[in-house]
Parts: C-alpha cells; sequence; structure tokens
C-alpha cells in the first residue's frame, strides 16, 4: 500500500474507476464480442459453404472459374483447387481463443466434411482448407471478415478516456497534496529554527486550520522564548550586582582562610550562573544560516587542542547546513569538554549517514554505566559527587548540548565506545 496521502489518494479515486471498466469490459466480452464474433463466423462459414455446394453440383472447370471469380469479387475468397490431394492436417477440437472456436463451431456445423483453418496465414489473411471427394479446396479469405475493428476502437477508447481520467486526477490531487507538503516542510523548519516567515496557509479549508494553528503555535513559541530571555537577563542583572558588592567587600577584607573560602564560593555562584543562563537561552536570538559544518567542527577541535586535549578528527563528508552556529558550537563544546575531563585521548569522526549527518566522539574514559545515561542529561546532575566545580563542572554540558541537538531537529546518544570509554553520537538531520 502506498505511504504517501497522494498515492493513498489516488488509490481510493482510481480503484472503483478500474473496477468499474474490468467490469465493462467482462460484459463486452460476454455479451457483444461474442455476439459479433458468432455472426461473423457464421457469415464466412455460410459463404465457404456455398462455394462448396456450388462445385458439387456444377464440378465442370468453366462453372469453377465463374465461382472463383464471382467469389473474389463478391465474397473476398481467393480459392484455389488442388486436385487428387489429401488434406494432411484436420482441424477436430477448437483452438484455443473465442473467434477461432466460433469459426470451428461454425464450419463443423456447415460442411460435415475435413477441414482446416489457420488464422494466422499473415498479417491481413486467414486460410481454409476443406476436404473434397476430387481433391482439396484452399480458401484465403481476409482477416476483417471475422474482427470486427469496433472492438479495437472499444478497448482504445476505454484505455483513452482512463489515461485521461488519471491523469487529471494525478494533476489535481497533487494541487491538494501541496499545500499539506509545504506545511510539513515548514514544520520541519521551524523545528530545526530555519525561519518560516514566508509561508502561508493555503488549500483545503482542513488544510488552512491546520496551517493558521502551527502560525500561532510558532507565534505563541516565539513570544515565550522572548519572555523568557527578558526575565533571564533581568535575573542575571539583579544577581549579578550582589555577588559584584561581595566581591568587592570581600577584596577589601585581609586574607583568611575564611574568607579566601567566601571568595571561591563567590567565584563559584558567577559561573554556576553564567552556565544556568547559557542553558535557560538556548539559541534564542540566534538565526539559522547556511554553516560549514566542516570547518565549524575543525574550529572546534582546534580549540579544544589548544587547551592541551587529545584529539583525532575525521571528516569523511563536509556540506553546508542551515545551522544556528553559536548554539552548535556549544553543544560540540561541552561534548568535547565532558570528554577532556575524564579521557586522555578523543577520536571524532564526521560524515553523512542516510538522510543524517552524523558526528562520533569516541573516548578512552571511564565511561557512563546504562543506567545512568538518560540521567546525565538532566539538568544540574553529575555523576561526580564532590562539590567542586573544576572536577564535576556544574552539570549542565550534556544538558545544553542535547538541548541544542534537538534546537536542530537532531539527537545526541551514548553509548558504549570501542576504546572502551564513552560513545557520543550527535545526530543533525541534512533537511529537504
Amino acid at each position: 500500500m502506498p505511504t504517501g496521502l497522494l498515492g493513498r489518494s489516488l488509490l481510493i479515486l482510481m480503484t472503483p474507476m478500474l473496477l468499474l471498466q474490468i467490469v465493462t469490459v467482462l460484459i463486452f466480452f460476454e455479451r457483444h464480442w461474442d455476439t459479433v464474433a458468432r455472426q461473423l463466423s457464421r457469415g464466412l462459414a455460410g459463404d465457404v459453404a456455398y462455394v462448396i455446394d456450388y462445385l458439387g453440383q456444377f464440378p465442370d472447370e468453366e462453372h469453377y472459374q465463374w465461382i472463383q471469380h464471382s467469389a473474389r469479387g463478391r465474397l473476398q475468397l481467393d480459392l484455389v483447387f488442388e486436385p487428387d490431394e489429401i488434406l494432411q492436417e484436420e482441424t477436430t477440437e477448437p483452438p484455443f481463443g473465442l473467434v477461432s472456436e466460433e469459426l470451428f463451431n461454425a464450419l463443423d456445423e456447415r460442411l460435415a466434411r475435413p477441414f482446416y483453418f489457420n488464422l494466422d496465414l499473415d498479417d491481413r489473411r486467414l486460410e481454409i482448407r476443406v476436404q473434397l471427394k476430387e481433391g482439396v479446396l484452399s480458401i484465403v479469405a481476409p482477416r476483417k471478415r471475422l474482427y470486427n475493428s469496433t472492438t479495437y476502437i472499444f478497448f482504445m477508447w476505454i484505455a483513452g478516456s482512463a489515461l485521461i481520467l488519471y491523469g487529471v486526477a494525478v494533476i489535481f490531487m497533487r494541487n491538494q497534496v501541496r499545500p499539506i507538503r509545504r506545511l510539513a516542510k515548514a514544520a520541519d523548519q521551524f523545528g530545526r529554527g530555519v525561519d518560516v516567515e514566508d509561508f502561508k496557509p493555503e488549500g483545503a479549508s482542513e488544510v488552512r486550520m491546520a496551517a493558521t494553528s502551527f502560525l500561532s503555535m510558532r507565534d505563541r513559541i516565539g513570544r515565550h522564548l522572548s519572555q523568557r530571555t527578558a526575565l533571564l537577563a533581568g535575573v542575571s542583572h539583579d544577581l549579578r550586582t550582589p555577588l559584584t558588592r561581595m566581591k568587592l567587600e570581600l577584596a577589601m577584607q585581609q586574607s583568611s582562610p575564611g574568607v579566601d573560602a567566601l571568595k571561591q564560593d563567590v567565584v563559584d555562584m558567577e559561573r554556576m550562573v553564567d552556565a544556568y543562563l547559557a542553558f535557560a537561552r538556548g539559541e534564542e536570538g540566534e538565526k539559522a544560516e547556511p554553516t560549514d559544518i566542516g570547518k565549524l567542527l575543525t574550529d572546534q577541535v582546534g580549540e579544544a587542542l589548544r587547551d592541551g586535549q587529545q584529539i583525532d578528527l575525521h571528516i569523511e563528508d563536509n556540506l553546508d547546513m542551515e545551522l544556528r552556529p553559536q548554539s552548535m558550537r556549544r553543544c560540540i563544546a561541552n561534548i568535547m569538554s565532558n570528554a577532556g575531563r575524564y579521557a586522555n585521548n578523543l577520536s571524532v569522526r564526521a560524515g553523512r549517514r542516510g538522510a543524517d549527518y552524523e558526528i562520533v566522539f569516541d573516548d578512552d574514559g571511564p565511561g557512563i554505566p546504562a543506567d545512568k545515561r538518560e540521567e546525565v542529561f538532566k539538568p544540574f546532575f553529575r555523576l561526580e559527587e564532590s562539590r567542586n566545580q573544576a572536577t564535576g563542572g556544574v552539570g549542565l554540558g550534556m544538558t545544553i548540548a542535547r538541548d541544542s541537538a534537538r534546537g536542530h531537529g537532531g539527537e545526541v546518544f551514548l553509548e558504549d565506545a570501542p576504546t572502551g570509554g564513552l560513545r557520543v553520537r550527535l545526530i543533525l538531520p541534512m533537511g529537504h
């Protein structure tokens, strides 16, 4: 069965038409063609019987010449008499086919003597051979005496009208399905962060309703993200102000274990606030644009190498993709930073995989237990039990990475690496 709406709609539309045509053709075979074939066969068999009866009554050469001339001019029959010949092959059972069966029955009924016929003498003629007392009479007749041209005209009319109707149906159904495809494409682009401002409702009323609902949803999501960003900007300002005052107050205090600990706590709080804002802000305000994914990946690996990480990079396929560059850089940087924190070596492979672009990160670290792999994507979850931000981080790195990947319509998966550590697979759809 077709999986697409266009294929299913055409199947629903064309199946009854096809069944109707099949029934019509069957009725035609049963009634019209059967009747016409029987009448034509009886007419030809009657002419053959008349010629044989005439020759039986007047077997002299003069009458043979006359009936030969008359049959050719009026009956469209060419007569050739072969004296003292014996019929080598005889038709005793009707051959396969409606016309052959009807001709056999008609000749058998009217001649009552051995006969043989060949309907495929050539493209235009057929032959009937009849055993007489004095020899064999060969009668050659045009094929059109048995085949009615209206039969083929009927089939051509049925087939031609069906093709025209199917063509019109395909054109109209494609026009009806096109708005649905545009709506699906717009939804896919919106899910990947691509601007869809040129999209407008069109098509049938139900499709327009769905498109209008999609536009309303897009606007509501946009307002929600804007309000969230504005709120977080205010929270950031409100939190940074007292933190700055605390840093100034602590800077004026004399160094002591308690003061140094408070200074470190303030620094940790600033890092946590920055990490939380980066996670909550996500991709807000950044527009998707054609981005060289290979260059972006190379730049990020170069920065990690300068920071002292050991990374092996291999890019199988490179292409321009509709991405939010900063968001994708943050996603890749968080994944590599997480690997650099726990592993000594990292291997990065990138290339096409079907309709997706896949980036695989394999490290040689301790890995993550299978039952904890979904937990690490939760905000502020850390496998490292200590509160030291330098060793365990804030707990938002992988959360931001998955949030960014899903914002592009992709996904992040955690698996076992062949090197014994952790494999992170970043899947990005290449779009339509």
